[in-house]
């Protein structure tokens, strides 16, 4: 058996085996589910605009992070399953907030979720009798505090640790250092949102306005809650612009128009194929649904969330992988005309109709990585797939046809290799 029958059936094999993983984990209990957009699971969408003009120009990516997190922590709270909350810059420079909450149709519930004002304040530790842990509010929020900043002291052995400075107005300042001078020892809170994002010991009465917070921080954690602290006290005023609502049978018979439209339209690829290319075609297609199997479990893995849209460029990206098997197939004709033998007319094929496969392909990932960085989620969504999809494809028609065909490269005579091998019903 020659080497390239061999590859053909470790080919064959691995794509199998794909085929397996996609159908198996599609299963009750599958690892590895298809993660769907809110077009196709049915949930709400949300749009808003955020106010940037107070903030330095310098620090609008951080509060934009901070108010991000912020969102992601409430809607978590109340127990939306996989939101999706991202931030976005306008071609005018506006910066807006984009939320998907599945599950959640109800846009005035989804809006109530958000729209909450998040707070920050500072909490005594206390245990009751039972021994339960429990925090009492000090009146020490948010709005007496100034600004933050991470600060390197020495610690033990001289060596430098991260420590975060709070910096609060006068009032804030009054009612610090009352609190500390009252219980030192105790724990005092800090919570965003309710939650304890730091629980530092009062080691001593701190005057003046100014409190340093230690602990075990890393460099990166006490740049978070210096963020936090900045910026999470007091986010930035957000509006809401655009929403909308799906439902959960919508998006199902979305999903399921987009699947018949897929298999459809593979089919109608397929008999092309095998009726005009024979067996080119057959080789296209065996080609393809490897192609297929192999995408498909790449959603999984990474795993990108399909859309609408992200099953439309998949469809789309089917026409790129055919559109390259076509360049070659039309090559290899013209090559047995010329009276080469089948191997050479495969190899020179290839070798021809490489430079318009690279071209073609590169500016379509060249537009898909456009549309990635440029374009807003839904459009985002598209590009990816798009793009993932023309790269395997083009990987797919330079190694997966080009084996398969050279595996099935038997010593025909030129006037049966013209038959077998030729295009259309004229020889």
């Amino acid at each position: 058996m020659s080497t390239a029958r061999v590859f053909a059936v470790v080919i064959l094999l691995v794509g199998a085996a794909l085929g397996w993983f996609v159908y198996s984990s599609e299963q009750p209990n599958g690892r590895f589910p298809f993660q769907f957009g809110l077009d196709l699971a049915g949930g709400s969408h949300l749009v808003y605009q955020a106010d940037t003009s107070a903030v330095a120009e310098g620090e609008v990516r951080d509060a934009m992070t901070s108010l991000r997190e912020v969102v992601e922590r409430r809607v978590n709270l109340f127990g939306v399953s996989e939101p999706i909350v991202q931030t976005e810059e306008t071609f005018g420079g506006e910066q807006r907030l984009v939320v998907e909450l599945p599950g959640v149709t109800d846009l005035q519930e989804a809006a109530e979720l958000i729209g909450k004002t998040p707070s920050l304040d500072f909490r005594l530790q206390e245990i009751n009798a039972e021994g339960e842990v429990f925090f009492l509010e000090t009146g020490l929020s948010g709005r007496f505090v100034n600004r933050a900043q991470l600060d390197f002291s020495g610690g033990h052995g001289g060596v430098t640790e991260p420590v975060v400075v709070l910096f609060f107005n006068n009032e804030g300042a009054n009612l610090f250092e009352e609190i500390t001078r009252d219980n030192v020892g105790e724990v005092l809170g800090i919570f965003l949102d309710d939650q304890p994002i730091s629980l530092p010991v009062i080691q001593d009465v701190i005057p003046g306005g100014t409190a340093t917070i230690s602990g075990n921080f890393t460099p990166e954690s006490a740049r978070e809650l210096v963020r936090d602290l900045n910026f999470g006290a007091l986010p930035l005023p957000i509006e809401l612009i655009s929403s909308s609502s799906i439902g959960p049978s919508l998006g199902a018979e979305t999903l399921a128009a987009g699947i018949v439209a897929g298999l459809f339209g593979l089919l109608l690829v397929a008999v092309f194929m095998v009726v005009w290319y024979r067996i080119p075609g057959v080789v296209a297609v065996v080609a393809l649904i490897i192609y297929g199997a192999l995408i498909l479990s790449l959603f999984k893995l990474l795993p990108v969330t399909l859309t609408a849209a992200g099953i439309a460029a998949f469809i789309l990206s089917i026409g790129m992988a055919v559109d390259a098997n076509i360049l070659i197939f039309e090559r290899m004709k013209e090559e047995l005309k010329a009276g080469n033998t089948l191997d050479d007319a495969i190899k020179n094929g290839f070798k021809r109709a490489w430079p318009s496969i690279r071209d073609s392909n590169l500016s379509s990932l060249i537009s898909a990585a456009v549309l990635f960085w440029f374009g807003t989620a839904l459009i985002k969504g598209f590009a990816l797939v798009f793009g993932l999809g023309v790269l395997v494809s083009m990987l797919s028609a330079i190694t997966v046809s080009r084996t398969l065909l050279l595996a099935f490269s038997f010593d025909f005579t030129r006037s049966r290799a013209k038959l077998l091998y030729n295009s259309g019903f004229k020889l």
